[in-house]
C-alpha cells in the first residue's frame, strides 16, 4: 500500500482501446477475446454496433425494446467509435425502465462471453448487462464513468439450446443515461479465479482481542465470514525483524495455518525491510545495512528461502510469492535502484534474480509475481516491466496496486490493464485495492489514510454501497482484460478494524491504524455490502 499521491491526468481512451484488443465493426469478432475458449460459433450479434439505424430509433434492427416508451433510442456519437458513430442510449426526462434485448440463436452449446462498451452517469437502481441461456445467466454491473469515458465490460454463462439472449437493462431515475457501444458475443468463459484479501494484520488484531460479526449479527470467525462469502486468497507479508514482532515470520507462519485451515490460497508478499515498504520507502533491514552488493544477494537468496521453506515445512506453501512491495523504484536503498537512470536496473536486477532464486530453491512450483504501485500510469507500468524483461528477471504475474483516489480513474486502469496483457501476454492481477465507505474515523489515535471527498471517484460516495460498487467494478475491469489474462483483485486489509494494540507504528503499541473506514467491517465490527464483490463469476 502506498500513501504516496499520483497526478491523475483523464485520458480518453475508447478508440486506441478498442484497436488494441483487435475490435471492429463485425458482429462475429472472435479476435475480441481469443484466449478466453474455444472457436467462435456459428450465431452472430445483429446490428452490434447500433449503426444500421441512424438516430432516433427506438428499437435498433435486430434489438427489441421492453419498458418505458421513449427511453432507449439511438444517436450519434462524437467519439467515431466503431465505423459510422452510432450508440444505444437509454435516457428519459422521468424515471424509466427499459430493456434492450436480442436472442442469438445457432450456437454451439457451451461457454460464451458478452463484451459490451459502456458509459453512464450513474444513480440508477439497476443498471447492468445481462447474457442468459435457459436457466443460466450472469450479469455485470454498468460502472459510473460520467465525464464520456468508455469501459469495457463482460459477462458469460453456458449457453444451452443453442440459444443466448443479451440485455441491456436500465431502471433509473428522471435523467440518468447510459450509452452502449459495440457489442460482442465471443466463445469461452471470462472467469475471475482470484478474489483475495490481504489479512496480514489479522492474526495480530485477534490476538488483541479483535472480533467480527456477520451482517446479521452473529460473531464468527473472520476469514469464515469473508470465505463464505467468496474469498478464496489471501495475501501475507512478511518483514525481516521488526520491532516487537509485528509482521515477523512466526506471525506469517500462524495467518498462513488460519487461510490453508480456510481452504484460501496464499500470497507471500515479501517487505525485504524491518518495516513498511512503498514507492517512497524501501529500508533496508538493519541486519544487511553494512553489506555489500554479493552480501545483499546473498541475504535475499537465503532469507527467501528460509521464509518458503519454512511454509512448505509446515504444509502451507505459498501459491504465489511477489519477491518485494511496490518496487517502483527498487528495494533495499540505496542499493537497489531509487528512482535512479535505467543504469540502475543492473544491480536492481541482481538482487531480483537473487531473491526469485531464494524462492524457488525452497518451491519450484510457486508463481512469482512482481508488485508494483499505480495500475493506473501505463506509461510508468511499461517502463518497470520492459527493464525487468531486459535483465532477464524471471516471473510469472504481473501486479499492480491500484487505489482510484490516489492514483487514476477507471478507463485509465483499464487502459494500463488491457494495454500490459497485450504488450507482455502475462496473467495481471491487483495485488491492492481498496475504497472507503465511511470519511468518519472510528479511532481517534490515528489520522485515516484517506478522508478526502474531493478525490472520491465520481459516483462512489464513501458509502458502504459505494465502497461496495466501486470494489465491484474495479473486479470487472481486470475481469474484462483481454485474453483471459486478468487474473483477480485482493483488497487490501479488509479485516483491519479499530483494535488497540493492532496500529501502524511497530514501535508504538498505542498507535491506531487509520485503515479503519476502508476495512470490510464497520465501526461496530459487523460485515459490510461490500463483502459479496467475492461472490464467484
Amino acid at each position: 500500500m502506498t500513501n504516496t499521491k499520483q497526478p491523475r491526468v483523464r485520458i480518453r481512451r475508447w478508440c486506441a482501446a478498442a484497436v488494441a484488443l483487435g475490435l471492429a465493426a463485425s458482429p462475429t469478432l472472435a479476435e475480441a477475446q481469443q484466449g478466453h475458449g474455444v472457436s467462435q460459433g456459428s450465431g452472430t450479434v445483429a446490428n452490434p454496433g447500433f449503426d444500421l439505424d441512424g438516430t432516433g430509433t427506438a428499437t435498433p434492427s435486430g434489438w427489441t425494446t421492453t419498458g418505458t416508451a421513449g427511453a432507449s433510442f439511438t444517436e450519434a456519437t462524437g467519439y467515431g467509435y466503431d465505423g459510422d458513430g452510432y450508440q444505444l442510449t437509454h435516457w428519459s426526462s422521468a424515471a424509466y425502465n427499459v430493456d434492450t434485448w436480442q436472442r442469438v440463436t445457432g450456437l454451439p452449446n457451451g461457454d460464451y462471453t458478452l463484451g459490451v462498451w459502456v458509459k453512464s452517469g450513474g444513480g440508477d437502481s439497476a443498471n447492468y448487462v445481462e447474457l442468459q441461456s435457459g436457466p443460466n445467466e450472469n450479469r455485470t454491473d454498468v460502472p459510473v464513468i460520467s465525464d464520456g469515458s468508455w469501459l469495457r465490460i463482460v459477462t458469460s454463462v453456458r449457453v444451452v439450446g443453442h440459444q443466448a439472449v443479451i440485455h441491456l437493462v436500465s431502471h433509473s431515475a428522471a435523467n440518468d443515461w447510459t450509452n452502449y457501444g459495440l457489442v460482442t458475443l465471443t466463445a469461452g468463459y471470462a472467469s475471475l479465479p482470484i478474489r483475495g484479501g490481504d489479512v496480514s494484520s489479522l492474526v495480530r488484531g485477534e490476538q488483541d482481542g479483535g472480533v467480527y460479526y456477520t451482517a446479521s449479527g452473529r460473531q464468527e470467525n473472520a476469514l469464515d465470514i469473508l470465505g463464505d462469502a467468496g474469498m478464496n486468497y489471501a495475501r501475507l507479508r512478511v518483514w525481516v525483524n521488526p520491532v516487537d514482532g509485528f509482521d515477523d515470520e512466526q506471525q506469517l507462519l500462524a495467518g498462513a495455518k488460519q487461510a490453508k485451515a480456510h481452504h484460501m490460497k496464499i500470497f507471500l508478499d515479501f517487505h525485504y525491510s524491518d518495516t513498511w515498504t512503498d514507492p517512497g520507502h524501501q529500508s533496508v533491514p538493519a541486519a544487511w545495512a553494512d553489506d555489500s552488493l554479493s552480501g545483499l544477494e546473498s541475504d535475499l537468496y537465503t532469507y527467501s528461502a528460509k521464509v518458503v521453506h519454512d511454509l512448505v515445512a509446515q504444509g502451507t506453501p505459498p501459491d504465489m510469492v511477489q519477491t518485494g512491495n511496490e518496487v517502483n523504484g527498487g528495494f533495499l536503498w540505496p542499493t537497489g535502484l531509487d528512482y535512479g537512470s535505467d543504469s540502475s536496473w543492473t544491480t536492481f536486477g541482481a538482487l531480483l534474480k537473487s531473491a526469485i532464486a531464494g524462492v524457488k530453491s525452497a518451491d519450484p512450483k510457486t508463481k512469482i509475481a512482481l508488485h508494483i504501485a499505480n495500475a493506473a500510469d501505463e506509461g510508468g507500468v511499461q517502463w518497470f516491466y520492459d527493464n525487468a524483461i531486459a535483465q532477464g528477471v524471471p516471473f510469472d504475474v504481473i501486479a499492480l496496486s491500484y487505489y482510484s483516489y490516489w492514483h487514476g480513474y477507471l478507463d485509465e486502469l483499464q487502459t494500463t490493464l488491457d494495454d500490459t496483457a497485450t504488450r507482455y501476454g502475462k496473467p495481471i492481477i491487483l495485488a491492492e485495492t481498496a475504497y472507503p465507505w465511511t470519511l468518519e474515523s472510528g479511532d481517534p489515535t490515528a489520522a485515516l489514510s484517506f478522508s478526502t471527498a474531493s478525490e472520491l471517484e465520481t459516483g462512489y460516495p464513501a458509502t458502504p454501497a459505494g465502497q461496495e460498487a466501486m470494489f465491484r467494478d474495479t473486479l470487472s475491469i481486470v475481469q474484462a482484460v483481454p485474453n483471459g489474462l486478468g487474473l483477480g483483485a485482493f483488497y487490501w486489509e479488509p479485516t483491519w478494524t479499530v483494535v488497540q494494540g493492532n496500529g501502524w507504528d511497530p514501535t508504538d503499541p498505542s498507535a491506531g491504524d487509520g485503515w479503519e473506514n476502508q476495512a470490510m467491517f464497520d465501526y461496530s465490527d459487523t460485515a459490510l455490502p461490500v463483502i459479496s464483490d467475492y461472490a464467484p463469476r
